[in-house]
C-alpha cells in the first residue's frame, strides 16, 4: 500500500512524500508524485507518537483505567505505542512474576510496553527483569500514593543505579524529596494551598541528588514529569558535562498554570503541582534549548470517586492520554515552534528513552506506524468523544487545535471504520 501527503514529516523535515507500506514496515519513502493507493492531500503524516509515561492500572485496579479503554484512547489520540508504569496495578511490577503477569493483560488496539518498578528490597530482580523485556525502571523519591509501591532512599537509589549501570536501562526517578514537603494550614480546597505544600525546592533538592548520582555511578538516569523550571539550569550543567541524564515535561505543566485554577477542582490535581506562569513559559524555553527531550502524558486516571474532596486529600493525576498531540501542538504552534519539533519530543525522543528500534521516525525499515493530522482544526474536549475509562480531566470545555484523522499500527488504521 502507498499513502501520500504534502505534508510528511521526516527526520530531516517536512516534505511531500509517497511512503510504501509492505506488511508492518515501511518500505520506500518516495516523490509525492508517485502513484498512490490512498492520498491524504495537505494533512500532515507524522510518525505515530510514543507515550512513555502511561497508568494503566490493570489488573487489580482496572477500574481506574484497563488496556482496553487506554489503548483505544491512544489510537485516537495518533499514539500507537505507550509504555506503561509499574505502579498503581497488582501486583505492582517490581519482580519478573509481576511482569509476566502484567503483560498477559498488555494488550488492545497499540503496542504497549512496560517499565518495571525500582522499591526497597528488589535490586535482585533488575537484571531479571530487563532480560525478561522490561524497558527500563522507575522509583519513587517520595511515597507513590499506594502502599505495594514504597518509595527508595539514597542508599537504595545508588544500589539500583550501580545495578542498571552498563545496560543502557534507563532509571526513572519521580523527583521530590519528602524533606522538602510542606504542611499547609490554609482552606485545602484553595489550589495555593496545595502547590505551597510541594515547593519547587523539593524538585530541585532531588535532581541534584539525581545529578550525583549520575556522576558516580554512570547510570542512565531520566526525570521524569518534571514541572520546576528552577532545575533547568541544574539540568544544563549536568549535561554540559556529559552526565547521561534527560528530563520530559508533560502536555498539563505546557497548558495550564496555577494561577487558573479553579477553586475545589481537584481534576486539576497532580504530583508534582501545576506551577505558576512564568514557570510554564520557562518550561516551553526549556523545550526550545533542548534542556527538556520529551513530552509524554503522565495519564494518571482513577475512579471519579477518588478525585472528590478537597486538594489535600484527592487523588492526584491528570487524564489526558488521548489529546497529548493537539495540546502539545495548540500551543508549540503559538510558540513559532514547527511539527518536526512535535515530532522530536513526542515520537522520537520517547522511542529513544525506552530503546524502542524501528519507532518514533517515519524512515525506510521502520515500523508502518503513522499519524494522518488535520493540523489546523479545530475541537472542543467534550465528553462524547473521550475514550478513557473515566471522562474527569481538567481538559473538558477546552478548545484544541489538530484532530487526528488516522492511526496506523503495523500497517493498519486503527481508526477506519
Amino acid at each position: 500500500m502507498r499513502i501520500r501527503s504534502t505534508r510528511v514529516v521526516l527526520p530531516t523535515g517536512v516534505a511531500p512524500a509517497t511512503i510504501t507500506i509492505d506488511g508492518e514496515r515501511i518500505a520506500a519513502i518516495e516523490p509525492h508524485a508517485t502513484r498512490a493507493d490512498v492520498d491524504y492531500g495537505d494533512l500532515v503524516i507524522l510518525p505515530a507518537l510514543v507515550d512513555s509515561h502511561v497508568h494503566v492500572n490493570e489488573p487489580g485496579r482496572t477500574e481506574w483505567e484497563g488496556f482496553a479503554t487506554a489503548t483505544r484512547a491512544a489510537a485516537a489520540g495518533g499514539i500507537a505505542t505507550i509504555v506503561d508504569m509499574p505502579l498503581n496495578s497488582i501486583p505492582p511490577t517490581t519482580t519478573v512474576d509481576a511482569l509476566n503477569i502484567k503483560r498477559q493483560h498488555a494488550h488492545g488496539d497499540v503496542d504497549v510496553e512496560l517499565w518495571g518498578g525500582v522499591i526497597p528490597g528488589n535490586t535482585s530482580e533488575l537484571r531479571p527483569m530487563l532480560d525478561a523485556g522490561a524497558r527500563g525502571f522507575k522509583c519513587f523519591l517520595v511515597p507513590s500514593g499506594v502502599d505495594e509501591f514504597p518509595h527508595v532512599d539514597e542508599r537504595a537509589l545508588r544500589e539500583a543505579a550501580r545495578e542498571l549501570a552498563g545496560t543502557g536501562a534507563p532509571l526513572l526517578v519521580h523527583a521530590e524529596l519528602e524533606e522538602h514537603l510542606r504542611a499547609v494550614d490554609s482552606d485545602p480546597n484553595e489550589y495555593s494551598t496545595y502547590l505551597r505544600s510541594r515547593p519547587a525546592l523539593a524538585e530541585d533538592a532531588a535532581i541534584e541528588l539525581l545529578v550525583r548520582v549520575c556522576r558516580d555511578t554512570g547510570a542512565r538516569i531520566h526525570v521524569v514529569h518534571l514541572s520546576s523550571a528552577s532545575a533547568l539550569a541544574i539540568l544544563a550543567n549536568a549535561r554540559a558535562e556529559g552526565l547521561p541524564i534527560s528530563a520530559e515535561t508533560t502536555p498539563h505543566y505546557l497548558h495550564f498554570d496555577a494561577e487558573s485554577v479553579p477553586r475545589a477542582h481537584t481534576e486539576y490535581k497532580c504530583a508534582p503541582p501545576i506551577r505558576e506562569r512564568a514557570n510554564r513559559e520557562e518550561l516551553w524555553r526549556g523545550l526550545r534549548d533542548g534542556i527538556l527531550d520529551l513530552v509524554v502524558s503522565d495519564h494518571s486516571p482513577c475512579t471519579p470517586e477518588l478525585k472528590r474532596g478537597d486538594f489535600l486529600c484527592a487523588w492526584g493525576g491528570i487524564a489526558s492520554l488521548q489529546f497529548v498531540l493537539p495540546i502539545v501542538w495548540t500551543h508549540a504552534s503559538a510558540r513559532g515552534f514547527t511539527l518536526h519539533d512535535v515530532a522530536r519530543w513526542c515520537c522520537a525522543a520517547p522511542a529513544q528513552l525506552a530503546r524502542l528500534d524501528g519507532k518514533g521516525a517515519i524512515a525506510i525499515g521502520n515500523y508502518a506506524s503513522l499519524t494522518v493530522f488535520a493540523h489546523d482544526e479545530p475541537f472542543v474536549v467534550d465528553t462524547s468523544i473521550i475514550e478513557h475509562r473515566h471522562k474527569l480531566t481538567p481538559y473538558l470545555g477546552t478548545e484544541l487545535r489538530g484532530v487526528v484523522k488516522a492511526t496506523y499500527v503495523h500497517g493498519v488504521d486503527k481508526l477506519r471504520p
